[in-house]
Order: structure tokens, then C-alpha cells, then sequence
């Protein structure tokens, strides 16, 4: 799911009427990378610095760039090493057949440079071929009636990336192809659905007060949306970014047929306090013996679209107060998983004055800014067409064209 800080600098200025290209960040601190075609066609080479011709890789062979000192080295299949170089430039040519890097195939320019830790992997390429490859994994397959929030997500997933151009410009890109940013990957998301989406809603964008907003975007809101400071300790509010519900009339909800939009975690003591032996060690009061027994686990503050707004962890000796954004992160279910949402409630039982079972009962998937996917989904269901969805998701917006 995306979010991005919404202090992010601002994106570089756009042509009017052009599509631009994007710099997507596919790997970084590599040891090596290989290229090679998509079967057919060679894959023309060149000098990412200045654009001097290298050859070409044949079509069926695999050729693998390797970091040197300072810049890279390209490594034939024979094991044959060539000219040091700043870095190296790959496109394919040929009509339908595309660029590959380990395995994977893209569109548009495949760029190999050197980075402090090894090599960057970046993709250039026209943002919609880019939103082709990330869409299909947001939305999953959408069924007939289902296409108008398909064509919300790309509304709202090529907004995101034209306003959050330019954010990881130390590192050469515009954007990451994980959950940084988007998850992208490549000709292997795109459908012929996404496409028509794309092609529908072709260069369109949200805009509040003529800029281009954050679009932030969400699983499942549960029962409305939140504010973005709910969520983020470090973003800015935007009068867009505000709670919005999500009621549907007659106490249902568009985004209740998500698979998760109720969910239940349990801890028992020994699970909690490893949990929070992790996720609280610059925040708890331990001694020599590690964490204190945990006497109690309170929602001591809601948010006003009705989160936890703040967790208090009351140990032997004192106390923690868990600000809302970082509830998820501290009350993890696994320690590689955060909490599904903030909108829960806690459940106690103790024994002998310590928590022996926690249980947090909870609506909600994702941070909850923004645009919920499962909502849109059941407004499309509802005859709601894409324009309405969004709005609605980020109100006082409109959907204008770029190009």
C-alpha cells in the first residue's frame, strides 16, 4: 500500500501535454545483475554516462554487469570482461520483445550504475507502461462490474507517482518498485483489464486547489477513512486527507465484503512480552532481567475517526504511552507483521496482577488515508462511477488530464 511522507519535495516540473517517463528503483546495493533479451531480438548496449553505442547481447544470452571500482564492468557469457564503465544502458528494439534483468521483463530502458553498496537497477520508462505494472497487483482481477474502481486506482496510483517525482533523487530514481512506494513488476502485472483501465482514464490526475495531491491509498478503511496525521507522526495535514465514511446505508459498509475487515489478534503473556521486548526497546523502562511484567494494556485516546490515538503498556514500575502511528508497529501480531489497522479494541485477563491474554478485536486494513481499494470496489458494485469514487475518498478534489 503506498504513503509517502507528505513533506516529500515536490515534483519536478512536468511538460504540459507530455507523458512523462519515470525512474523506477528496482534494486539497490547488488553485487551483480543480469541482462539479456526477451527472447527474440538483441538488447542494444550502451554507456549509461554519455549514450556511446556497446554492441548488443544476442537474443538467448545472458550477459551479467558486475560492480567495480568506481564504476561497473559488463561480463559476456563467456566470462569475457569488458571496459570499466560509469554504468550500463539496456532497451530492446524489437517489436513486442522487451528488456530483461534477472529473469524479470520490462518495458522501456534498463539502466545498471554504481551505488556505494554495490549497483542500482533502475527502469526508465512512460508512466502508464509503469502504472501497467503496478495496478494488477493493487486491484487484483476486478470483475465487470467491478471496472470503475479499477479505473480509481489508476487515477489514484498515477497521481501518486507524478506528485512523489523526484523523492529518492540521491539515489537516482523517482520512485522504489516495492512498498516504498508501488509495487512493480513489469510485463508480469499487466492484464488486458489494467490496460483498459489505463487507457480510460488515460493521463488523469487528482488536484486540489490546482496541485496535485498526495494520493495515499489503503486495503480496507473498516468504517471510514482517517485524517493523515492519525497515521503519520510526520505529515503534513492537507483538508483532503480528512476522515471520510464509508457507510453505505442500513449499518453497512461499501469496503465490508474485504476479506479482512474485521480481524482478531491474541497474545498470551510469554508472546506479548517477546513482542515488546523488540518493539519497545527505546521506549521501556527493562532492568538487568529484561521486561517487566505487564500489569495492564489500555486504549487511553481515540482519533476522531475513532483509531487508537494512543496505547498505554502499564508495567510493574511505570509505564509506556504508544503515540497512534506507531501502534502498529509496537503491537505487532509476528515480529515481521505489523497490526492490521488502529481501529481495534483490547480485551485483558490477568492473573495475578500481570496480562495473561491480550486480544485485540479491530476493523480495517492499512493505515486508513485516503483512498480505500475494498470501498471503491463495493461503490463500483453500487453504480458509482471512478470520478465519484475518488472525490469522494478525497474530498474537495477534481480529476483533470495532464496529458
Amino acid at each position: 500500500m503506498a504513503w509517502a511522507c507528505g513533506g516529500a519535495r515536490p515534483a519536478p516540473p512536468l511538460t504540459p501535454g507530455a507523458e512523462p517517463e519515470l525512474r523506477v528503483g528496482l534494486l539497490a546495493g547488488a553485487r551483480s545483475v543480469t541482462l539479456g533479451g526477451d527472447g527474440g531480438g538483441e538488447l542494444l548496449l550502451s554507456d549509461d554516462s554519455n549514450g556511446e553505442p556497446l554492441g548488443s547481447i544476442p537474443a538467448g544470452t545472458r550477459w551479467t554487469v558486475v560492480a567495480d571500482t568506481p564504476g561497473v564492468r559488463l561480463v559476456k557469457a563467456d566470462g569475457t570482461p569488458g571496459e570499466q564503465r560509469a554504468g550500463i544502458s539496456a532497451v530492446n528494439v524489437t517489436e513486442h520483445r522487451f528488456a530483461m534483468a534477472n529473469g524479470r521483463r520490462y518495458r522501456g530502458r534498463l539502466s545498471v550504475i554504481r551505488d556505494a553498496a554495490g549497483l542500482t537497477l533502475i527502469n526508465r520508462v512512460p508512466v502508464e507502461s509503469y502504472l501497467a505494472g503496478v495496478i494488477g497487483g493493487e486491484m487484483g482481477a476486478r470483475r465487470p462490474e467491478e471496472r470503475q474502481a479499477m479505473l480509481a486506482q489508476a487515477v489514484v496510483s498515477r497521481t501518486f507517482a507524478l506528485r512523489n517525482r523526484g523523492r529518492w533523487e540521491p539515489q537516482g530514481f523517482d520512485t522504489w518498485a516495492d512498498v516504498r512506494d508501488q509495487v512493480y513488476t513489469g510485463i508480469a502485472g499487466e492484464t488486458p483489464e489494467v490496460w483498459s483501465a489505463l487507457r480510460a482514464t488515460r493521463g488523469e490526475v487528482l488536484r486540489y486547489d490546482g496541485q496535485m495531491i498526495y494520493a495515499y491509498f489503503h486495503s480496507t478503511c473498516g468504517f471510514s477513512t482517517a485524517a493523515v496525521d492519525e497515521a503519520f507522526k510526520t505529515a503534513q495535514g492537507q483538508p483532503y486527507l480528512r476522515p471520510v465514511s464509508d457507510a453505505a446505508g442500513g449499518g453497512h459498509y461499501y469496503c465490508e465484503l474485504s476479506p479482512r475487515f474485521r480481524w482478531r489478534e491474541e497474545w498470551d503473556s510469554a508472546k506479548l512480552r517477546a513482542i515488546l521486548s523488540r518493539t519497545l526497546p527505546a521506549m521501556m523502562n527493562a532492568g538487568g532481567g529484561g521486561l517487566q511484567r505487564i500489569t495492564d494494556v489500555a486504549v487511553t485516546r481515540t482519533t476522531p475517526s475513532g483509531r487508537v490515538g494512543e496505547l498505554r503498556i502499564t508495567f510493574e514500575h511505570g509505564e509506556v504511552r504508544v503515540p497512534g502511528p506507531d501502534v502498529r508497529a509496537v503491537l505487532r501480531p509476528q515480529p515481521d507483521q505489523l497490526l492490521g489497522s488502529t481501529a481495534f479494541q483490547v480485551a485483558v485477563t490477568k492473573e495475578a496482577g500481570e496480562v495473561s491474554r491480550l486480544v485485540a478485536s479491530g476493523v480495517g486494513w492499512g493505515h486508513g488515508v485516503g483512498f480505500c481499494q475494498w470501498g471503491a470496489v463495493g461503490r463500483a458494485r453500487a453504480g458509482q462511477d471512478y470520478r465519484k469514487i475518488v472525490t469522494t475518498y478525497f474530498p474537495g478534489t477534481n480529476v483533470e488530464r495532464l496529458y
